[in-house]
């Protein structure tokens, strides 16, 4: 099944003081998050999009059914936060709510509807800000439940087959904040440790890895006094077949609550995929990247160096890498041992050099399996940067992890994990699809999904020679 009809998924914040009518002066504090809700609600209205279903985790809430609000007019208001003549609208879209209900029938999950119920607010901001900013269509609210992790995914799913079923163009807004800790004075109060979880989704997102997201430590989402978790899920759920093009637009916490803007997948234009065939037409063609090998990861040390020692981010040099495309960036020590390596499976930056720029700070601090590096070891670390051609779906026979990467997916779509070509101890296709499995959290016997890459190495020589 495709997802060619869910053109658009995001997660968007929700505190009312986002509302300028609510938030007066102090909604200058999220100008931040009000700016990048203008960018979201453009893209998504250049998807098509001509319904929204938003996940609002302040729906009423039934603890083994998800809810929907049923009204022929979805209204809401900002009384409760002393703006009642803030209003915001829009018409129910009742063909595809159906559609998800019997979808969600199939899978032994029930939809409750509720009725003479103004929209909450994790429905009623989000919203407000698609109409202020020009978006015109119908809507699907819905909230989530006490059910398990793994049952959101896969109600998220459903929401897809039903899009699916409608054959008209939707887009799936998931309603949340991040941690509530992480300042004292904050909503919930204050834990020292809560930022990490924030840190972990961020990261995560611009890192196309929304996996990790779902695998996150459960532990720490507790701690960090979330809203937005299984809002989220449910949007992975539904977009895990879509094409993946994540970018967080904003993020910031002035108040101790975490605010995020996110795209987690977009519909590509006719424009962008008939650049992607031409590079498929010749996945060798390495006219764009430098000659000298070294260009490419000494932007990566100067990167890691500017922000380890003094906090910088480098602007990408104009005249270097203008091309897009994704890659990992990996660290070692003068022995060779791994110190770190954060990648990206496709571009989600506007150049190779904003890519490498990215991936070297994300290397260096938020490899999960390292602790960040630190200004005493920068003299003794050498770095490599891996340029990934496009992948191409594959067979096992198809895997050579001398020449090729590969991505192992379960077929939901909803764990993938990645192997870079020629790993030292890597020998056979087996070794290499059991590694990136382990590494997705995917369970051996899982029917799997492969894929093959080819990949450029660039490499520091050791700094010993």
């Amino acid at each position: 099944m495709s997802a060619s009809h869910l053109v658009f998924t995001g997660i968007a914040p929700h505190p009312p003081i986002m509302v300028p009518e609510v938030g007066r002066e102090a909604a200058r504090e999220v100008r931040g998050s009000i700016e990048a809700m203008r960018e979201f609600t453009q893209r998504l209205i250049e998807s098509g999009a001509e319904t929204v279903v938003l996940i609002s985790p302040h729906a009423p809430l039934e603890p083994y059914a998800f809810v929907a609000y049923e009204d022929a007019q979805l209204y809401g208001d900002f009384g409760n936060f002393r703006a009642p003549e803030t209003r915001v609208e829009a018409p129910l879209d009742k063909e595809l709510l159906e559609a998800i209900s019997r979808s969600a029938r199939a899978y032994d999950y029930k939809i409750v509807g509720v009725r003479d119920y103004d929209l909450d607010h994790g429905t009623s901001v989000p919203l407000y800000f698609l109409l202020r900013n020009g978006w015109q269509g119908k809507l699907v609210a819905l909230g989530y439940t006490f059910l398990s992790n793994e049952d959101h995914v896969r109600f998220g799913s459903c929401i897809t087959r039903a899009i699916e079923e409608t054959a008209r163009p939707v887009a799936l807004v998931a309603s949340g904040d991040l941690s509530h800790r992480l300042k004292p004075g904050a909503p919930a109060g204050f834990n020292p440790d809560a930022h990490l979880f924030d840190e972990e989704v961020v990261a995560s997102l611009r890192a196309c890895a929304p996996s990790r997201i779902i695998d996150i430590n459960q532990n720490l989402r507790k701690l960090a006094g979330e809203c937005g978790y299984r809002s989220m899920l449910i949007a992975f759920g539904a977009a895990a077949e879509a094409e993946q093009d994540c970018e967080v637009l904003n993020y910031e916490a002035p108040f101790g609550v975490g605010y995020m803007v996110a795209q987690v997948s977009r519909k590509q234009t006719s424009e962008k995929k008939s650049v992607q065939a031409e590079e498929e037409t010749e996945p060798d063609d390495k006219d764009n990247l430098p000659a000298n090998k070294e260009e490419l990861p000494a932007l990566a040390r100067r990167t890691i160096e500017a922000f380890v020692s003094a906090g910088e981010i480098l602007k990408a040099p104009a005249d270097l890498l203008p091309e897009r495309a994704a890659c990992f960036v990996s660290i070692k020590t003068d022995e060779g041992d791994l110190r770190g390596c954060i990648g990206t499976i496709e571009p989600t930056q506007e150049s190779l050099a904003e890519e490498i720029i990215a991936n070297a700070i994300s290397a260096a601090t938020r490899d999960p399996r390292f602790p960040p590096v630190s200004a005493d070891e920068l003299s003794h670390l050498r770095y490599s940067v891996d340029v990934l051609y496009e992948p191409e779906p594959a067979t096992f026979d198809d895997l050579d992890p001398k020449i090729y990467g590969v991505i192992v997916e379960d077929t939901a779509g909803t764990r993938r994990g990645l192997l870079l070509p020629d790993i030292q101890g890597v020998e056979t296709a087996s070794q290499q699809v059991e590694i990136a499995a382990r590494k997705a959290g995917i369970r051996p016997g899982t029917p799997l999904k492969l894929s093959r890459f080819r990949v450029e190495r660039f490499s520091e020589m050791n700094q010993s020679d």
